[in-house]
């Protein structure tokens, strides 16, 4: 039986990314076919943001930063943040075992997210994306990671035996 880990579904070729692309992983894929059975989730896109949508940072305060549009500075934050909370439910009820994230994500970020200020200068360039933090939240004991960790095989091999 395989083992059920939610992942960002760009990296499974589903085109749900803001340009209306994907980030397909290949190898990640491919090297762990045998054991997991992935379980895709575009926080963006299913939390009702268009496909293709506007590019989004996180902006403000580095312990709680927003997700507001770069051009239009909408605040798609509670959007977002109440999606989570059905999604991360719905996740626990499909008894994932461990997530991979997309890097550099303002929802999916593992910790390289950049975070900037109300003017639009760089403050920080190593936050979490805002799924990726209520997730963790809700799940702190389960294994997480993002696809650039697990290019590694050595990382990805710790990964699954975290996930066993």
């Amino acid at each position: 039986m395989k083992i059920r880990v939610g992942i960002s579904a760009c990296l499974l070729g589903m085109l749900v990314r803001y340009d209306g692309g994907h980030k397909r992983n290949d190898t990640l894929i491919e090297a762990c076919a045998d054991v997991v059975e992935w379980i895709p989730v575009c926080p963006e896109s299913e939390c009702g943001l268009p496909i293709p949508r506007e590019k989004m940072r996180l902006q403000g305060d580095p312990g709680a930063p927003r997700l507001i549009v770069v051009d239009t500075q909408k605040d798609e934050t509670d959007r977002l943040v109440g999606w989570a909370s059905q999604k991360l439910l719905e996740l626990a009820g499909q008894g994932i075992c461990g997530f991979v994230f997309k890097t550099r994500s303002p929802s999916c970020g593992v910790g390289d997210t950049k975070i900037f200020d109300l003017e639009g200068n760089l403050i920080r360039d190593r936050g979490a994306g805002l799924f990726a933090r209520a997730f963790f939240k809700h799940f702190p004991h389960l294994p997480c990671t993002d696809e650039g960790r697990l290019q590694d095989p050595d990382s990805r091999e710790r990964f699954l035996r975290r996930i066993r």
